[in-house]
C-alpha cells in the first residue's frame, strides 16, 4: 500500500495532489532539495512529495499542534505498539452495536483524551479514535485546549488501518523526517544554506465570511494578523535566493469581490486558483466545488545553479 494520510484533517489536500503537482517548481525533478512543511495537518502533500521526488535530501515537518506532531513521531517510531493499542479499541468499539451505547464510549474517551495522565502510545491511538468516530472527522479545540467535536453517527468506521500506518511509519523512516512542534517561524532554522529548498505552506484558512462555523482548530487563533505575519514569512524566504514555497489558503475574494486581502499581502507573487470540493458545512447546499487560492514565489531565473542532476 502507497504511504498516505493516517488520519483525516480538515482541508486535506488529497483531492488537489494533482493541480498542486502541476505548478511545481521544475527545478524539483533534478535537483537534490531540502523539504520543509510548516503546518503539516494530515500530510498529504509531504507523503505524495517523499513518493514522488527520491531525490529529496532532507525533510522537516512541524505543527503548533503537539497532539498531530505527537501522533507523527508514534507512528514513525512505534507503529506496532500504536497498531496493537488501536485494535484493543477497534473491538470494544465495533461490539457496541447500539448508538447510543456508542456515543457514551466515544464520549468516555474524549474525557479521558482531554483530562487523563497519558502514554504518547495512548494519546495517539485516542487521537485517531476520536478522528475516525467524531463528527466529520474534524480537530477543534475550545479555548482550554480541550478537544470538543461532537460524536459522529458511523455505522462501521476503519478505527486501526493497519496497512496505512506501517507505510507511512516505512516512508517517514526511510527519509528520517524531522519533526518539529512550533511557530511556523521556527522552521526557518532548517532552511538548507547550500542546497535548494521547497517549502509548502497549509496553514489554517482565513474565513470566506464573518459567520463562518470554523476558522481555527487549536486554541491558539490564526487570525489576520497571523497571516500578515506568514506573508511577510514568505518575502524573507524568497530573499534567500534558494527557496521556493507553494501557499495554500482560501479564495475570499471569490466569495466577496472587494475582499482582496490575499492579492494584498501577497501582490509580488504568482497567483493562482485550484477547484477542490469541501463537505465541511452544517448547512448542505453551501457544500461542493470551492475554489481555492494557490501562491508562489516567483522563480528567479540565477536559481539554475541549482538545478544538478542526480547521480
Amino acid at each position: 500500500m502507497k504511504a498516505k494520510p493516517f488520519i483525516k484533517w480538515l482541508g486535506g489536500k488529497g483531492q488537489l495532489l494533482e493541480q498542486l503537482e502541476a505548478s511545481l517548481p521544475r527545478e524539483l525533478n533534478s535537483a537534490e532539495f531540502v523539504y520543509l512543511e510548516p503546518f503539516i495537518g494530515g500530510g498529504a502533500m509531504m507523503f505524495f512529495m517523499l513518493q514522488k521526488f527520491p531525490n529529496i535530501k532532507r525533510v522537516v515537518i512541524n505543527d503548533i499542534n503537539t497532539n498531530l506532531t505527537n501522533a507523527y513521531e508514534t507512528v514513525k517510531e512505534q507503529p506496532e505498539l500504536l497498531v496493537k493499542s488501536l485494535k484493543a479499541i477497534e473491538r470494544e468499539y465495533l461490539l457496541l452495536a447500539d448508538e447510543v451505547l456508542r456515543k457514551e464510549y466515544y464520549l468516555k474517551m474524549r474525557d479521558s483524551f482531554n483530562n487523563d495522565d497519558l502514554t504518547i502510545i495512548e494519546k495517539t491511538a485516542l487521537l485517531l479514535f476520536l478522528n475516525r468516530t467524531c463528527f466529520n472527522g474534524l480537530y477543534r479545540e475550545n479555548s482550554k485546549g480541550k478537544f470538543n467535536v461532537p460524536f459522529g453517527k458511523y455505522a462501521k468506521p476503519t478505527i486501526c488501518n493497519e496497512e496505512v500506518i506501517y507505510a507511512d511509519s516505512e516512508l517517514l523512516n526511510k527519509f528520517d523526517v524531522e519533526i518539529m512542534t512550533g511557530d511556523f517561524s521556527e522552521t526557518a532554522s532548517k532552511i538548507d544554506e547550500k542546497l535548494l529548498n521547497f517549502i509548502y505552506f497549509d496553514p489554517p484558512y482565513r474565513p470566506l465570511s464573518s459567520t463562518s462555523s470554523f476558522n481555527t482548530y487549536v486554541k491558539e487563533a490564526f487570525d489576520d494578523l497571523e497571516q500578515k505575519r506568514l506573508a511577510d514569512f514568505c518575502n524573507q524566504l524568497s530573499q534567500k535566493g534558494n527557496c521556493f514555497w507553494m501557499l495554500s489558503n482560501a479564495d475570499c475574494s471569490a466569495k466577496n469581490p472587494e475582499d482582496l486581502f490575499f492579492e494584498k499581502i501577497y501582490s509580488e507573487f504568482e497567483i493562482q486558483r485550484v477547484y477542490a470540493s469541501r463537505s465541511v458545512n452544517a448547512v448542505a447546499s453551501k457544500r461542493g466545488k470551492l475554489s481555492e487560492l494557490l501562491i508562489m514565489n516567483q522563480h528567479n531565473p540565477i536559481e539554475h545553479q541549482f538545478d544538478k542532476a542526480i547521480v
